[in-house]
């Protein structure tokens, strides 16, 4: 290889170097499930002390089990 070759390769690598900087990963770090508990209890928290109603799909999950733990049983009539 002569010269010229080898400097034009070596400064493409550096260009190439210079334009791959290194950024920020964007996959969020593990949290464990413990964490993730205390991290909802903690909002759940906040938003009653707030006065938030809960969403509606929050809501609606909470009657369909209070609808089902209500519901009697046809082998209690027997």
């Amino acid at each position: 290889m002569n010269k010229k070759q080898k400097m034009i390769k070596l400064t493409a690598k550096r260009a190439k170097a210079r334009k791959n900087k290194h950024t920020a990963p964007t996959i969020k770090k593990y949290v464990s499930k413990g964490d993730r508990a205390k991290a909802l209890a903690q909002e759940q928290a906040e938003a009653a002390l707030s006065g938030n109603k809960p969403s509606d799909a929050e809501q609606s999950s909470v009657e369909e089990v209070q609808e089902i733990q209500a519901e009697p049983t046809d082998t209690e009539k027997a």
